[in-house]
């Protein structure tokens, strides 16, 4: 077949931007670049902190220097502290992991969120509500970015199949702060939000965190039942009256109603939160989401095949220590720490493909009793 000669000119005008297009002893991405802003010196970080202290509504948290890190470093000349902690999560390996990993339906279709789809989304929904209320962005996107780094594979099941191992048992959110995360060395605030940003952790130290524990519950509330209706799981008008009368059937509806009470509560309080009638339909909503979605027998049934599977991986692993990744002692545990937890650490940082992978390899299970695309 003769090649295609509109790809080879294309390949070759891209070939040709190698350097870019130099004019005056500077070069620019376009030949034709009009951008200009006034020279000298951009507004550094301590600049940036200066306007923290006078633009941010009193509460907020502040940035300061390098930030109070476990381990010290030096300040970054442009970037404030929460801005590095955002950075090093949109990074980092675990948060591009949760591509592969569950939020509600294993192995999603193209449409269907991900771990990771959640994320961005919770981001999405606390920057709103973090900015309106003049709080500290940066530090609000680093927390929801890292809430759930600490999920293992196919979604919450991996908390029940994963506990037995643990003495202080598998919580994903603690999981995240205080083993997923610690080689980023990050902020304190920020590992604090990640750790309680469960409604059944303590509350967070700072507004931002109380910020993302309301995003997260907001957009999985939304956004799961929006997937579960894709996929003819529920139909919208199976909602309660009380989820559809004060926060509408599609998801722009809903966000607004949810976002727009917070904003308009605490400005009206100066207590994080949401007003009464709102919050009692998004508890009706999360309700209706845990009876028809999460709790039906199918994901029931799911879920018992998940924690077979990676109660399995572990026993295996425990049994089979040579197979655990050296990096795990020299990352995040000290040899005389288990082979269990070891073996936690390892299970839990897989994608879903990846654990049901080594299930078929190393425990011979079949495909057909593996868990499939439906949601758990």
């Amino acid at each position: 077949m003769p090649a295609d000669d509109s790809l080879a000119t294309q390949q070759r005008t891209w070939g040709s931007t190698m350097s870019g297009h130099r004019s005056g002893g500077v070069e620019t991405a376009h030949a034709d670049s009009t951008a200009i802003v006034d020279t000298g010196p951009g507004i550094v970080r301590e600049r940036r902190e200066e306007l923290e202290a006078e633009l941010l509504r009193p509460g907020a948290t502040l940035s300061s220097g390098a930030g109070d890190r476990a381990v010290e470093e030096s300040p970054d000349a442009t970037r404030t502290c929460f801005e590095r902690d955002r950075d090093r999560i949109l990074h980092a390996n675990a948060f591009r992991r949760l591509a592969g990993k569950t939020q509600v339906f294993v192995f999603p279709d193209d449409h269907q969120r991900t771990r990771l789809t959640h994320a961005l989304e919770v981001a999405q929904v606390a920057r709103s509500i973090s900015r309106a209320l003049g709080l500290n962005v940066p530090l609000t996107e680093a927390i929801a970015l890292g809430h759930d780094c600490g999920h293992g594979p196919a979604g919450h099941s991996s908390e029940a199949a994963l506990s037995p191992f643990i003495d202080e048992g598998f919580d994903h959110a603690v999981w995240g702060a205080d083993i997923t995360l610690v080689p980023l060395n990050l902020c304190v605030e920020t590992l604090d939000g990640i750790r309680n940003h469960s409604w059944s952790r303590p509350a967070p130290g700072t507004p931002e965190g109380e910020v993302v524990s309301w995003a997260d519950r907001i957009a999985y509330v939304c956004h799961d039942f929006e997937d579960a209706v894709s996929a003819g799981i529920v139909r919208p008008e199976e909602l309660p009256i009380s989820v559809s009368e004060r926060c509408g059937v599609s998801r722009r509806t809903q966000l607004a109603a949810f976002i727009g009470s917070m904003i308009d509560t605490t400005d009206r309080t100066g207590v994080v939160g949401m007003g009464t009638e709102i919050a009692e339909g998004l508890a009706d909503f999360r309700r209706f989401d845990y009876e028809n979605i999460y709790l039906r027998p199918e994901s029931q049934h799911q879920a018992e095949k998940v924690i077979g599977v990676l109660r399995g991986l572990v026993d295996y692993l425990v049994d089979h220590p040579e197979r655990l990744p050296s990096r795990l002692f020299d990352e995040q545990f000290d040899l005389d720490q288990s082979t269990a937890r070891a073996a936690v650490a390892w299970v839990a940082g897989m994608t879903d493909r990846y654990a049901f992978t080594f299930a078929r390899e190393w425990l011979g299970m079949d495909q057909a009793i593996l868990p499939r695309g439906v949601g758990i």
